[in-house]
């Protein structure tokens, strides 16, 4: 078995340090310590997923700042054990240079830590075994059965049938390998069984002065996704990492989290 130091100092070597997929379209120099901060997380994390032994699990990252919403983790993905690209591959959902548009990921658990993150804060949530197997057996098969929709929404309203973003994936694909059998095969069925099933939504409030002083049009962000009496408010229903958290949490669907704050492992996992 290599030392974890060696297997550091061959990651700082092969980590392509350059810019996010999942915003501009421009190289960024990663700095060292980021690179060897991401690498310390993976280093955790694949630790973790190896001595649980589960063929797939949700791990969830800090690559915007939501405090203000009151959300800690902003983007999630699908850690795969012995996926085509690698052991522990991270599967997930990321907008193309803040275009309308969107591509499915398979990155390794470094890459998907030295994404420009806020800082290294990292959950782990496993799920029920059956659940677990039946999306893993999802993710390793073509990508007919992925539920992807390439049309990006950053605010994508839930059970959108013209948009989607990485969130509303990560539901989707859940919602379609809770159920042992009349698995929901499109994405309108699969949001429509996670509605029974007690998922809701989070609300995020964007002022309509924010949207119009502040800027926020975009490629990537459709207000008209909406309907009008939502853009009137301001509060726009929305699937977070949180109510995703909170769903599989209240469902029964997750077996059990692990999370890490500032690198130290928590007793319980806190506020996502």
């Amino acid at each position: 078995m290599k030392h974890p130091l060696i297997v550091l100092l061959w990651v700082l070597l092969f980590v392509p340090a350059q810019g996010r997929a999942g915003t501009e379209c421009r190289d960024i120099e990663v700095p060292p310590a980021k690179v060897m901060a991401a690498a310390e997380t993976a280093m955790r994390v694949v630790a973790a997923l190896d001595e649980a032994d589960a063929p797939v699990a949700l791990v969830a990252r800090v690559g915007t700042d939501l405090s203000k919403h009151g959300l800690v983790y902003s983007h999630a993905g699908f850690a795969v054990r012995d996926h085509a690209h690698g052991r522990w591959t991270v599967v997930h959902l990321l907008n193309d240079c803040g275009s309308a548009s969107s591509g499915l990921y398979a990155q390794g658990m470094v890459n998907f830590f030295a994404d420009d993150l806020v800082n290294q804060d990292a959950r782990i949530v496993w799920l029920q075994p059956g659940v677990a197997q039946r999306l893993a057996q999802r993710l390793n098969t073509s990508a007919n059965g992925l539920l992807h929709h390439p049309q990006y929404n950053l605010i994508a309203r839930p059970g959108s049938r013209d948009y989607q973003n990485s969130t509303a994936w990560i539901l989707e694909m859940l919602a379609s390998a809770i159920p042992a059998s009349h698995t929901p095969s499109n994405r309108r069925d699969a949001y429509a069984f996670a509605q029974r099933d007690g998922f809701r939504a989070d609300t995020i409030h964007i002022a309509y002065s924010k949207r119009v002083l502040g800027g926020i049009f975009a490629a990537n962000t459709i207000f008209t996704d909406h309907p009008v009496a939502t853009r009137l408010t301001g509060d726009y229903p929305v699937v977070t990492v949180r109510s995703i958290f909170r769903y599989l949490g209240t469902s029964g669907h997750a077996l059990r989290q692990q999370e890490w704050r500032n690198g130290r492992l928590q007793r319980s996992p806190g506020p996502a």
